[in-house]
C-alpha cells in the first residue's frame, strides 16, 4: 500500500460510474478513487463536483491497475464551475476558428469590450479516445489543468468553463470533427452568462449529460 498526496482536480462525478477520477494538478497522472465506503466522511465525498480542486491524500496499490485508490484525507480548495451543452450548434467564435483537417487545437482570446476575459479552444476529435469530446472531459482524459491555472493571453486562472459538443456523448458518428472549450476568468462572468443564457446552461445546476463512459 502506498500514499500519494497533493492537489487534484475532480472529474467524472456521474451516477452511472461508482468511482471518481482525480487528475493531479502538478503532473499528468490520473487516479481513479472509490466514491463510496467512507463512513462518517461519506457526505464530504458526495459533495465533490467535476471541476473541484482539492488537497488530498490517496492510498492504494500502484501495481494494481484495476483497483481504485481510496481518499484518506481531503480538503476542498476551490472550484472551476463547469457547464456542458451537448447536441448543440457550436458558438460562432468556435466555428470561425475551425479549419478542415486540423489535428491540433486552435485558440482565440475572448473579450468583453476591450478587456481580455477568457479564451476559446476548438479541440479536434482525432487524438481523443473514440473521438469522443465531452466523455473525455468528464473522465479527466483531456489535459486541461495548464489552461485552467492560467488562461492563455489572459493570465488569470479560470473561474468557469463551458464545454460544447455538436453531438450527444453516446453517438456512433459525428456531425462535426471537434468540440469546444470556453474558459472565463473571474472578470469574464458577465460574458459567460451570455453564453449560458444562449445555451440554457444555468449556473449552479448540474448540466452534465447522463451516460456511462464505460458503455461507449
Amino acid at each position: 500500500m502506498a500514499e500519494q498526496s497533493g492537489q487534484f482536480r475532480v472529474y467524472r462525478v456521474v451516477e452511472s460510474v461508482p468511482q471518481y477520477n482525480l487528475q493531479a494538478v502538478e503532473s499528468p497522472t490520473l487516479y481513479t478513487v472509490y466514491s463510496s465506503g467512507y463512513g462518517e466522511r461519506q457526505p464530504e465525498i458526495d459533495a465533490l463536483r467535476t471541476g473541484d480542486r482539492i488537497e488530498a491524500v490517496l492510498a492504494g496499490d500502484p501495481a494494481a491497475d484495476d483497483e481504485p485508490w481510496r481518499v484518506t484525507d481531503l480538503d476542498r480548495l476551490d472550484r472551476v464551475e463547469m457547464g456542458f451543452g451537448t447536441d448543440v450548434r457550436p458558438p460562432d467564435v468556435a466555428r470561425e476558428l475551425w479549419t478542415p483537417g486540423r489535428t491540433e487545437p486552435a485558440y482565440a482570446v475572448l473579450r468583453d469590450g476591450d478587456e481580455a476575459v477568457g479564451g476559446c479552444f476548438v479541440q479536434p476529435r482525432d487524438p481523443l479516445p473514440n473521438g469522443a469530446f465531452v466523455p473525455n472531459v468528464l473522465t479527466g482524459l483531456l489535459p486541461l489543468e495548464p489552461h485552467l491555472r492560467g488562461i492563455p493571453e489572459v493570465g488569470s486562472e479560470a473561474a468557469e468553463a463551458l464545454f460544447f459538443d455538436p453531438d450527444p456523448p453516446d453517438t456512433s458518428s459525428y456531425t462535426e470533427p471537434y468540440g469546444v472549450i470556453l474558459l472565463f476568468a473571474e472578470a469574464g462572468r458577465a460574458l459567460a452568462d451570455r453564453f449560458r443564457d444562449e445555451y440554457g446552461i444555468p449556473r449552479g445546476e448540474d448540466t452534465r449529460p447522463a451516460f456511462d463512459p464505460y458503455g461507449l
